[in-house]
């Protein structure tokens, strides 16, 4: 750490001397707009070879909203509602729905640890340099919410988990339970999406809100225009929850999707079908090919 430190100033030193500096130390050019295609490939080099050194090939990622609250977390915001003298108007009736709303975060904690103690049992996995496996790792955007909770329930299974975090203004910050070495941070948008389709073998939908609804619809698009050849399971998790806020069968009634687009996803409310139905996809698809085959155009 202070070598690196030693070297940071050094460089400050040079280039506050009006030295010339080598184009890759040169920070100003790097930040610049004629930077920008440098740092675009960064984000696609940097994290290749952590997986790779990580002996990463497969991923099942669960998408989710970040506001979703743990039912330890609910059912305290719940009691500190209730025990206000003078709640404001809505206090009381939000945290109420986000007691509700918590079953998605153990849903989705429960669903992560399951699947997690699932791919360590399989035999034949890729392998890390530490002769670890690395088969159908969890895969989430790194932030609170049900990332946390996938997250957490991958840990809580011993196994490791990946984190594409995104710096944006508001809500998103690296939940604690991200496997140190696999915690990583975008700034572009796209080269995040890219890595999160890439390797994936099986998604989770959670509820969620404008991000968790752009993912889940550019992935059927994805797939629906061949894009992505590859098999992969789509699980939308939380049936009421997405009757209400997505009119699937409307938009096949009005013709712009076909009928079979309804079959690019398995719905359900229930942890239990939701790991039968991925774990029997995964097993029937992708345990027989090579962990590293990637079918992305």
């Amino acid at each position: 750490m202070t070598n690196r430190k030693n070297k940071k100033r050094k460089k400050a030193k040079k280039a506050a001397s009006g030295e010339s500096l080598k184009a890759f130390e040169n920070a100003a050019f790097i930040n610049s707009r004629a930077g920008r295609p440098l740092r675009i490939i960064s984000e696609h080099l940097e994290p290749e070879a952590r997986f790779e050194e990580q002996g990463i090939s497969d991923t099942i990622v669960f998408f989710g909203s970040s506001r979703i609250l743990s039912r330890s977390d609910a059912r305290a915001a719940l009691k500190k509602a209730r025990r206000k003298k003078q709640p404001a108007k809505d206090d009381i009736g939000r945290a109420e729905q986000a007691m509700k709303m918590s079953r998605y975060y153990e849903d989705a904690r429960e669903l992560a640890y399951r699947l997690t103690k699932w791919s360590k049992g399989l035999a034949g996995r890729a392998k890390g340099k530490d002769g670890a496996d690395r088969r159908f790792v969890v895969c989430t955007g790194g932030g609170p919410g049900i990332m946390e909770a996938a997250c957490r329930g991958a840990s809580e299974a011993r196994g490791i988990n990946i984190g594409l975090n995104i710096a944006i203004p508001e809500e998103q910050f690296k939940n604690p339970y991200i496997t140190r070495e696999l915690a990583f941070e975008f700034h572009y948008f796209f080269m995040r999406k890219f890595w999160f389709v890439y390797l994936a073998k099986a998604m989770v939908v959670f509820p969620g809100g404008f991000g968790t609804i752009d993912e889940f619809f550019e992935v059927l698009t994805l797939i629906q225009t061949k894009k992505v050849k590859k098999k992969m399971p789509i699980v939308l998790f939380g049936t009421s929850f997405w009757n209400d806020v997505i009119d699937i069968e409307a938009l096949a009634r009005f013709g712009t999707i076909s009928p079979e687009d309804r079959n690019l996803f398995f719905k359900t409310d229930d942890t239990d079908e939701a790991y039968a139905f991925i774990t029997s996809e995964l097993e029937r698809d992708w345990l027989h090919l090579p962990g590293g085959r990637k079918e992305l155009v």
